[in-house]
């Protein structure tokens, strides 16, 4: 990729100049001025370097580089300036947070080795966005991979929704999309904390002693103390803090949050796993949404109506998705299970809901090896 370089300035004959000096050496653009500057980022960015005057009419320097900070934080910011004061300076290095600060008349050797210098800080911001990026990743997929073997029902049931988040992120115009997937991918992590035996009990509506109550009270704290140690993810651990909070502010963590203070993602996850649990109960859908219509201030009123409207449409979809029933040597990646994979004793080894990942498929052969599995599975097929 071009590491490309932009001039911002409003004395023509000086870009001219520049351009004659300095574009044997970089890909260069030019921009007549601070509005004309973002302009030209917003169309034929992005700029490794934006190199600005600071004194120009409308938008000065000083202005210009802080828009430029905010629309395109990895570009590496110089000031050129032909008249320096101290209050100046620091106001430009606190509101543009500038690379560089060159005095006019700026020898042009000077110019081009402060633009190596700041397309080389353009590379290592960029090495290190791709390194997180590559460390988060991983760490989601260590994450997700251990919720897969050790709970396979709430890994399965976060997996169905999918379309769902998809949807409420379109209808919301959400641009972090992303945490919405996460949050209900990892939300019930902290389970991993939690006895088995409490967990089944609880999940098949058996009384718990007051101790085990409090374990799963914990549990979402437990997943948000160990998300938030992982860079980028604050948010994420945020809404599976909050996962179980009503709109009205009751419930659990007992705070005064309440309403559109509570996180976004830790309404929607109230609203879904609310729903799984009445449909759990032996509930229809549609019953189980009319229930929860009828608790006054349980729930985002909007958001409620979005997952209904939903479920409205998905009905219709779901029934043309094409669908089989295979043996397990025919099982795939993106395959959606329709019943559970059971060994032939009764052991749950996947729920319904499940979408297969290789992963998943290395658990089912290794339990193959150990004890016989019920045959024929019934999937949907994924999309071609």
């Amino acid at each position: 990729m071009t590491e490309k370089i932009l001039f911002v300035d409003d004395d023509a004959n000086l870009l001219a100049a520049l351009e004659r000096n300095l574009r044997k050496q970089f890909a260069l653009d030019t921009a007549a001025g601070g509005q004309a500057g973002l302009d030209k980022i917003a169309r034929h960015g992005p700029y490794a370097v934006v190199v600005s005057d600071r004194q120009m009419p409308n938008m000065d320097g000083i202005q210009f580089l802080a828009a430029v900070r905010r629309n395109a934080p990895d570009t590496v910011r110089i000031m050129l300036t032909g008249n320096v004061d101290l209050e100046q300076a620091v106001r430009t290095v606190n509101e543009g947070n500038i690379f560089r600060f060159l005095i006019k008349p700026c020898p042009i050797e000077v110019l081009a080795r402060a633009i190596a210098d700041g397309q080389a800080q353009y590379r290592l911001v960029l090495a290190e966005k791709e390194l997180l990026h590559k460390t988060l990743s991983g760490s989601i997929k260590l994450l997700s991979d251990i919720l897969s073997i050790t709970d396979p029902q709430s890994f399965g049931r976060a997996q169905s929704l999918r379309e769902v988040i998809d949807h409420v992120a379109k209808k919301f115009a959400l641009e972090n999309e992303w945490e919405l997937h996460l949050a209900a991918m990892l939300a019930n992590i902290g389970d991993v904390a939690i006895p088995p035996e409490t967990l089944l009990r609880a999940r098949s509506g058996q009384p718990l002693s007051e101790v085990e109550e409090q374990m799963l009270t914990n549990a979402p704290a437990t997943a948000a103390r160990l998300l938030s140690n992982i860079p980028r993810l604050e948010g994420v651990a945020r809404a599976v803090r909050y996962q179980h909070k009503q709109f009205d502010g009751k419930g659990f963590p007992s705070d005064t949050v309440k309403g559109d203070a509570i996180p976004f993602g830790a309404r929607l996850l109230k609203i879904l796993s609310d729903l799984h649990q009445l449909q759990a109960k032996g509930l229809t859908r549609a019953k189980a949404l009319d229930v929860m219509e009828s608790r006054s201030g349980w729930y985002d009123p909007s958001l409620l109506e979005t997952v209904r409207a939903f479920y409205g449409i998905a009905a219709d979809r779901q029934a043309a998705r094409p669908r089989a029933c295979v043996a397990l040597s025919d099982l795939a990646p993106g395959m959606i299970l329709l019943s559970d994979i059971e060994t032939v004793d009764g052991f749950l080894i996947l729920s319904t809901g499940h979408r297969l990942t290789g992963m998943t498929l290395e658990k089912i052969r290794n339990f193959r090896r150990l004890s016989p599995i019920k045959e024929p599975i019934s999937v949907e097929l994924p999309d071609n």
